[in-house]
């Protein structure tokens, strides 16, 4: 799994081949109910300039980073979804300074993947899910 003291490592592991599969098809069978959401969410914030680099918040419990954008529950998810940027996971230093660039070589095409910060039991961590085709 992923060492959580050091940002590095948050990024090397995005969509490990060892990333639970069990986990992960939670996740995805959550992703596909909000999908929509989050795609145009990640349009807005592209569009309107807060950054290039949206990242979406993934939690079973209540976490204090980005602004909440889609409650557990309010459309059949069972997690919550928080809207932020890769600006405010450096100023929280859970992006090091020095690893933005590493992070923004790895981010992924944000038409086509929602990057999701995930907050699961033992793993946190950046993974990449593609967006369900129209």
């Amino acid at each position: 799994m992923i060492n959580n003291s050091n940002e590095n490592s948050l990024m090397d592991d995005a969509n490990s081949p060892e990333l639970n599969r069990q986990m992960m098809g939670l996740v995805s069978e959550d992703f596909v109910k909000i999908s929509d959401q989050l795609k145009e969410a990640s349009y807005q914030i592209r569009k309107r300039g807060f950054s290039d680099y949206p990242i979406f918040i993934l939690a079973y419990t209540e976490v204090e980073l980005g602004a909440l954008l889609i409650g557990a529950g309010e459309l059949t998810n069972r997690y919550s979804y928080r809207a932020s940027f890769m600006q405010e996971f450096v100023d929280r230093k859970l992006i090091g300074a020095e690893s933005a660039e590493a992070f923004i070589e790895n981010y992924k095409n944000a038409d086509e993947y929602c990057c999701l910060f995930t907050l699961l039991g033992d793993f946190s961590g950046f993974i990449y899910v593609p967006y369900p085709e129209d």
